[in-house]
């Protein structure tokens, strides 16, 4: 009698939190999502309504590239975004740190900061165009104001936060006050601080076309005022989509960077 064998093929190797991967459903859900907005707009531009067609804004962007007028539109908002997101940020660990550890340091910037919060980077606009003038200082400085602003409670909460449990096991363990900052303290913080930052980065992004506004020759804020005078619909278009997709990839990248750091975190 023939005696029949099966082999069985090696079965795929399971995550090591034991939860299916999401991350092709999550891809398949972003390209359908995109795809439906697109669809909406089109509809809704050959419906009748003030809107230019998708093909429309995509003929006027490479026009645009072709004359390099949004290359060079692109670069300067992206250099001015880049210098005063990267300044806030930085300018808002340290001083979230400060008064996250320090009661000194909280007394003394915490009715600062409070106080700033409440009001629109926006609106001290006409101050900063008084005080620094109108080349690019006062441009780079709004965006400063409004990443920091949006970064610094986050990086102070999380300072605050820390479980007391891992600083007494810390200091039982004879670690001083340096070691439990950089071992304990930073790592425990980092998610705040990456939340912070992704906040901080559509503060600035948000900011970038009214900073334009302060006698800029060149940046996408400026193109779509300009663009507004002579309703030219799709230049402003291809602004706001150009806009959102800087933001989006380097909300990405920020991620990219924040899931390396924070690798130890359980997240869903």
């Amino acid at each position: 009698m023939a005696v029949v064998t099966t082999t069985r093929l090696p079965a795929a190797p399971p995550r090591r939190d034991g939860r299916p991967r999401r991350r092709p459903v999550l891809l398949l859900l972003n390209a359908a999502s995109v795809t439906a907005g697109v669809a909406g707009w089109w509809a809704l531009a050959e419906a009748g309504l003030q809107l230019p067609t998708p093909g429309a804004v995509l003929a006027q962007a490479w026009t645009m590239l072709r004359d390099g007028t949004l290359v060079d539109d692109a670069a300067a908002s992206l250099g001015r975004v880049l210098a005063g997101f990267l300044l806030g940020s930085a300018a808002a660990v340290v001083v979230g740190f400060l008064m996250g550890w320090y009661t000194v340091a909280r007394g003394l910037f915490e009715p600062w900061i409070q106080f700033f919060r409440t009001i629109p980077p926006l609106a001290l606009l006409p101050l900063v165009l008084v005080l620094l003038g109108i080349d690019e200082t006062p441009k780079v400085f709004v965006i400063f104001l409004a990443a920091f602003l949006s970064c610094v409670i986050s990086t102070y909460q999380g300072v605050v936060g820390v479980d007391r449990t891992l600083l007494a096991a810390a200091r039982v363990l004879g670690a001083g006050d340096a070691t439990i900052f950089a071992r304990v303290v930073v790592p425990a913080s980092a998610p705040y601080i990456l939340v912070g930052m992704r906040v901080g980065l559509g503060s600035a992004w948000g900011t970038l076309v009214a900073a334009e506004l302060l006698a800029a020759q060149e940046g996408l804020g400026h193109r779509m005022q300009s663009a507004q005078l002579y309703y030219d619909l799709p230049t402003i278009f291809v602004g706001i989509v150009t806009i959102g997709v800087l933001g989006l990839a380097m909300d990405r990248l920020l991620q990219l960077a924040g899931a390396h750091v924070t690798r130890w975190q359980e997240t869903r």
